[in-house]
């Protein structure tokens, strides 16, 4: 049975820590396997679609995303020891997140990514991502690596206006 876990807010010291790279054999182990199912759990009760295991005080390079879209393509995935094999072009969005509830900004990223890494029985995945597919693989990443949107952000403002507020909706899904 999976549960729902604790996001962490800013201010706690794992979100500002680099992730330690997961080692293979522990995808094996079942606790491993819950700790996933625990994240995929969260993420939907957040309501979110995307969720790195720093956010639930696990300070391992893993996350789960699922944009939730009929897509195949963009989830449900989970990614361990994730890396980009291209980045390219740029786009500015307003970006929220789970661990800064109640806020945004304008964020700078790539247009167009491209992260492997390991799923969760240990095979390799490719995944490829543009608009809000890429932003969320991006994020995420941020978090393994100890960085929160709100070090990139310009015009960091709490939501007020509806469009901030549907904004917020979706950016902080983006956690």
């Amino acid at each position: 049975m999976a549960y729902v876990r604790t996001i962490l807010t800013d201010g706690h010291p794992t979100l500002r820590r680099v992730a330690k790279k997961v080692d293979p054999a522990h995808l094996r182990d079942p606790l491993f396997g819950q700790l996933i199912d625990d994240m995929f759990e969260t993420m939907y009760a957040a309501p979110g679609i995307g969720l790195a295991a720093p956010q639930i005080d696990v300070p391992k390079r893993l996350f789960t995303v699922d944009l939730q879209d009929g897509d195949e393509g963009h989830g449900p995935f989970t990614v361990v020891n994730p890396k980009f094999t291209l980045t390219e072009g740029e786009i500015e969005a307003t970006e929220g997140c789970l661990s800064v509830p109640g806020y945004v900004g304008e964020v700078t990223r790539y247009e167009r990514v491209v992260v492997v890494g390991l799923d969760r029985e240990g095979k390799k995945i490719r995944l490829e991502g543009e608009g809000l597919f890429a932003r969320c693989l991006q994020h995420e990443i941020d978090h393994l690596n100890g960085v929160l949107y709100v070090d990139k952000v310009k015009n960091l403002r709490k939501a007020e206006t509806q469009a901030e507020l549907d904004a917020v909706e979706e950016a902080a899904s983006l956690s």
